[in-house]
């Protein structure tokens, strides 16, 4: 592995500048403390103080085919050398093969493809597909959900992230989705949570007006919400109320997509093909920025006549199509996908439930793949979390105290609310799994601290 010589002068030199002119997403520019890295390869990342840290986050859980592929790097420089940009209204041949190579792993007939420049773009027309196809206005998504930041995105997105901007006119109407830890429908088990959870949503539409919604999206297994995987049944049983009110059934594959959960798609695991699946992230892993939508042939026919009225000045642009065409050749002819599916089975599943009898913190393990999330609690019989909903400062500080101590064992956490998650690239060795796993064991005794 290639690393840089530490040089703390140029580390510095780095965060003088971004603190003088980057203006940082989802923060208070005064209080936060970007760390300066100098390079990354693999399933690792490092500063300019020479500590080298294992990305148990994937970044925002995108670099599924993990730091620097060589194959994804070459395509982007042979790309580059050949055509860095053309309009979408052109053919161009990169743009066609990602295509191609995307409805192919697609669920059934979802052979169209829209391009965007990432997930929440892609999210944007799929719900506008979605009601120029119905003539029908409202949209229902869960809370415990994430879907983007433009307009419409934020508006479905079900946490917090949702409330500075939600003007509650954009047609969005908020469900419970199944979520058996902290039901909220009093369920005993998967069976009766998957039951009750539909009749939730069966009122909900009644009381909506069936013939005003547009579109249900959900996120196959929500991401940054929980890794709550859906009991087995639901997202038939969501497919068969969309067909019996003629409601276009969105998933949002943008997290869990591209073998993030060990198939192509996570729908994969539930037999289940939707009206229109969003993606991004893994797609290309994010070495360009890359999203889209993949849509049904019926959907599809709606605007054979009727022009579309979107796009993107950037849609299918090249270079992020070429970066798509290596990394999906890259997966499958390196069984990344697999892999990630027998580290997940093999290594990560049974560590963590190991490690969740341990601490007395850890309140549930849940996911599949390289896609999982431990619930950290304050007490097991309760379930109380570590922290308050949407808890910051002072409130915060027991998962504060936990993330630092994974950085001190050179383990970068993905954290969110009372919950870490456990997503490294597809791409991570047995090696370097139980090398994490090992650091994150030992970083939980700080959560450990605060139980009762």
């Amino acid at each position: 592995m290639t690393t840089t010589q530490p040089d703390p002068a140029a580390g510095a030199a780095v965060k003088a500048a971004d603190r003088a002119h980057v203006f940082h997403s989802w923060s208070a520019q005064g209080l936060i403390d970007p760390l300066p890295i100098a390079g990354a390869e693999g399933s690792y990342m490092w500063d300019y103080e020479g500590n080298r840290y294992l990305d148990f986050s994937s970044q925002l859980v995108n670099t599924n085919i993990g730091h620097q592929h060589p194959k994804v790097v070459a395509a982007i420089q042979e790309q580059a050398g050949k055509l860095c940009t053309l309009a979408p209204g052109f053919a161009v041949d990169v743009r066609s093969e990602a295509a191609r190579l995307i409805a192919e792993r697609t669920p059934g007939d979802l052979d169209k493809i829209f391009f965007t420049n990432g997930g929440a773009e892609a999210v944007e027309n799929a719900v506008r597909m979605a009601r120029l196809h119905t003539g029908r206005s409202k949209v229902l998504s869960t809370y415990r959900s994430y879907h983007g930041a433009t307009a419409a995105a934020i508006n479905l997105t079900g946490d917090p992230r949702r409330w500075a901007s939600d003007t509650a006119s954009a047609g969005v109407v908020h469900f419970w989705g199944p979520f058996l830890y902290r039901s909220p429908f009093h369920a005993e088990n998967e069976h009766q949570e998957c039951e009750r959870a539909l009749r939730h949503l069966e009122d909900t539409i009644a009381f909506e007006g069936p013939q005003s919604i547009a579109a249900i999206i959900l996120e196959t297994i929500p991401g940054t919400a929980g890794i709550m995987v859906p009991p087995p049944g639901y997202l038939a049983g969501v497919r068969e109320i969309c067909d019996r009110y003629g409601i276009v059934f969105i998933l949002d594959e943008v997290m869990a997509g591209f073998g993030r959960t060990g198939r192509w798609f996570a729908a994969d695991h539930f037999d289940v093909t939707p009206d229109l699946m969003t993606f991004a992230k893994g797609v290309n892993s994010g070495y360009v920025p890359l999203g889209g939508v993949a849509i049904s042939a019926e959907i599809a026919a709606t605007f054979d006549k009727r022009p579309y009225p979107g796009g993107l000045t950037y849609s299918g642009h090249p270079l992020a199509c070429a970066s798509a065409v290596a990394t999906i050749n890259a997966m499958a002819e390196e069984r990344i996908v697999e892999n990630a599916a027998e580290i997940g089975e093999k290594i990560i599943g049974p560590a963590l439930q190991d490690i969740a009898e341990r601490h007395p913190s850890v309140g549930e393990v849940r996911g599949m793949g390289v896609f999982w999330a431990l619930e950290l609690v304050r007490n097991r019989e309760t379930h109380e979390p570590l922290v308050p909903y949407n808890a910051s400062g002072a409130d915060n500080a027991p998962m504060a105290e936990f993330a630092a101590a994974c950085k001190e064992r050179g383990l970068w956490p993905f954290v969110n609310m009372n919950r870490t998650h456990v997503v490294p690239p597809c791409t991570v060795t047995e090696t370097e799994a139980k090398e994490g796993l090992a650091a994150l064991d030992e970083a939980l005794t700080a959560a450990d601290a605060h139980t009762v």
